[in-house]
């Protein structure tokens, strides 16, 4: 077997949930510990040390504990054998036609509020999640905001990770509270290519409460740029309270007023007017989907080019046959000590 240092780079498991069985490695350990401990005390409770010792003295510790650690290696073979270190022999340049996509998440503490289940973040990941495997043909980008905005992950047609960039998400991320959609849409805006006049689509998921009134007039300003801009309303215009993630208390206002945070879809319909885009009130995940997948859809596309690694190698019959070896040499080995 040859591995070269290029492989080195491309090594992957197939299955890396086998890995965590690798914790049971440092747990045998220490039950091997434990086990010498408990002999050690048992030998002295059972009579006079030394002539028990001299009862045993065919044992070798030396020789048990070698077979404890083959044993442990073989465990450690089988698991990694199991999980299948891969590595990359080849790359896959992939062309197909779609558009770029930079959704923007809202995170501020507004979004923690419960008027629609389990909570506005938690079902706008929802959506997100539903919508990514939807655009395998585009790159998504992704930005969160709250009083200030930021690019989580640049534009990728890696939509597994994107799904775990969003996952992760939440107001702990943006240390500024508060809701600044014309900055968010800046943000987003600057992860497009400035060649290109269109294939460009930005998903502003809010419950549109908006601390800055330039979000309009930069929505237009985009729309000029040939940025599409849809926007998904979450939450409702009766609103909820918020509560403090740090305390776990409703959140008050300056007056000592519980804070109430409502739906602004007033704002959000007219961003999407600006932007020829489309509104959507987040009741039905599904239909929200579809709706968003049929604008984008019906957009110009362009032509995106993947450079994607295929064709693996296996080595996992390298590890099988370790451990086979190991413990086969385990049974030969004699734990009592060899005769002078």
């Amino acid at each position: 077997m040859i591995v070269t240092l290029n492989d080195i780079f491309l090594l992957r498991f197939e299955h890396t949930g086998y890995l965590f069985l690798l914790l049971l490695i440092p747990l045998l350990v220490l039950l091997y510990r434990n086990e010498r401990l408990w002999k050690q005390e048992t030998i002295k409770k059972i009579g006079e040390e030394r002539l028990v010792k001299q009862l045993i003295g065919n044992f070798s510790a030396r020789r048990h504990a070698t077979r404890f650690m083959i044993v442990l290696g073989a465990l450690g073979s089988l698991i990694i054998g199991a999980a299948n270190l891969q590595s990359g022999t080849g790359m896959e340049s992939i062309h197909r036609r779609g558009i770029d996509v930079v959704i923007a998440l809202d995170v501020s503490r507004s979004m923690l509020a419960k008027d629609v289940q389990p909570s506005r973040l938690d079902r706008s990941k929802m959506l997100i999640t539903r919508l990514l495997t939807r655009l395998e043909s585009d790159r998504v980008a992704l930005v969160i905001f709250a009083g200030k905005a930021y690019l989580q992950m640049p534009l990728t047609t890696d939509l597994n990770a994107a799904d775990l960039f969003v996952n992760s998400a939440d107001p702990e991320m943006v240390p500024v509270q508060g809701t600044v959609i014309a900055h968010a849409l800046q943000v987003a805006n600057g992860a497009f290519s400035i060649e290109d006049k269109k294939y460009k689509a930005i998903i502003l998921i809010t419950d549109g409460e908006d601390h800055d009134k330039e979000a309009v007039k930069t929505a237009k300003e985009l729309s000029e740029n040939g940025v599409v801009i849809n926007t998904v309303g979450v939450g409702s215009p009766v609103g909820a309270t918020v509560w403090n993630p740090a305390t776990g208390e409703t959140m008050r206002d300056a007056h000592n007023e519980i804070v109430i945070s409502k739906l602004n879809e007033q704002l959000l319909n007219e961003i999407a007017q600006e932007a020829n885009g489309v509104y959507q009130s987040l009741s039905d995940i599904d239909i929200v989907t579809d709706n968003i997948k049929k604008q984008l859809d019906g957009m110009d596309q362009k032509l995106i080019r993947d450079n994607r690694l295929v064709n693996y190698r296996s080595f996992f019959q390298w590890f099988l046959l370790l451990a086979f070896t190991g413990l086969t040499v385990e049974l030969f080995i004699s734990e009592k000590k060899r005769p002078l």
